[in-house]
């Protein structure tokens, strides 16, 4: 089974400003205490940890570069695809509401940048789930005038959006689906549905069935990991065939979220029980899932 990596990480942690996993004391983190990660994630070391799988091609996700520098991760990315032939592609970071969006935009679309940086990353302001507002609308939020004014931008640079918030935040992102309709919204990690008790998970199903509406919406099934519980397939089914069932298979995405979820299991089990997870598919849905939708999404060679 070929497979397209359409979510992972690259960090040199030792020659880079990744302060998160540099500094003391560590951030609050989803998986809780992550020290496990604090050290280079490279090329071979992708390599020697999925040998069992026919990983094709990888696109990177941004990894909490100093964010003074966004462009200064996207070119030692690219560095590192020229030497290592890996990754194929890019999800850069942003920051759609502040002053420097412009020159950033118009690094992304010069060489070596351009046709390699397919996506850009700002986490919008979020909230928790007992304090959330169906009229959130706070500085830096998806309905914040000046994050907004950065996002419209985005369509002129032909650029996609990785979306990730929690799932209670989603109708906004259903707004500004349908407001910029040209512009693709690409959700990471299925939403977040961090607990997996029936209420939550039957709550996130209206938000992901709502937002599937939109058809320039795409999901990545990643990032499934819950803090504190061991990653089985059957933990994970309810959601995958959810994803799959609202989505389809041209607008679901696999993806390992590594290194990150090498706290919760391996890059072999990931992949394999994505593998588990798809029997139920036709050989050409398998094949869209994990590998042909990510390469129509991102445009890969």
């Amino acid at each position: 089974m070929p497979i397209v990596d359409a979510h992972h990480h690259f960090w040199d942690v030792k020659n880079n400003p990744h302060h998160w996993l540099k500094n003391q004391p560590r951030i609050p983190f989803r998986y809780g205490d992550y020290e496990a990660i604090c050290c280079d994630f490279l090329p071979d070391d992708y390599s020697k940890a999925v040998q069992k799988h026919h990983v094709i091609r990888h696109v990177a996700m941004e990894g909490e570069w100093n964010p003074l520098d966004p462009v200064g991760e996207a070119l030692w990315m690219q560095r590192l695809a020229s030497k290592s032939g890996k990754p194929h592609a890019m999800s850069a970071q942003i920051w759609l509401d502040r002053n420097d969006l412009n020159q950033v935009l118009e690094a992304y679309a010069q060489e070596p940048l351009f046709g390699f940086v397919k996506s850009v990353r700002h986490k919008p302001r979020v909230t928790t789930r007992q304090e959330f507002k169906s009229n959130w609308s706070e500085p830096g939020s998806m309905r914040c005038g000046h994050w907004r004014n950065g996002y419209a931008r985005l369509a002129d640079h032909q650029l996609m959006f990785e979306l990730q918030c929690p799932w209670w935040h989603l109708d906004e992102a259903i707004e500004l689906a349908n407001d910029f309709p040209s512009t693709k919204i690409i959700i990471n990690h299925a939403g977040l549905p961090a607990t997996r008790d029936a209420e939550t998970v039957a709550t996130w199903s209206k938000a992901m069935g709502r937002i599937s509406e939109c058809q320039n919406v795409f999901v990545k099934i990643s990032g499934l990991g819950v803090a504190g519980k061991a990653w089985t397939v059957e933990a994970h089914k309810p959601i995958v065939q959810t994803l799959i069932d609202q989505f389809g298979v041209d607008r679901c995405m696999f993806a390992s979220n590594y290194p990150v979820d090498a706290l919760v299991t391996n890059l072999d089990s990931i992949w394999s029980g994505f593998k588990q997870l798809s029997k139920r598919l036709n050989p050409t849905e398998r094949l869209a899932i994990f590998c042909d939708t990510a390469v129509n999404v991102y445009q890969l060679k």
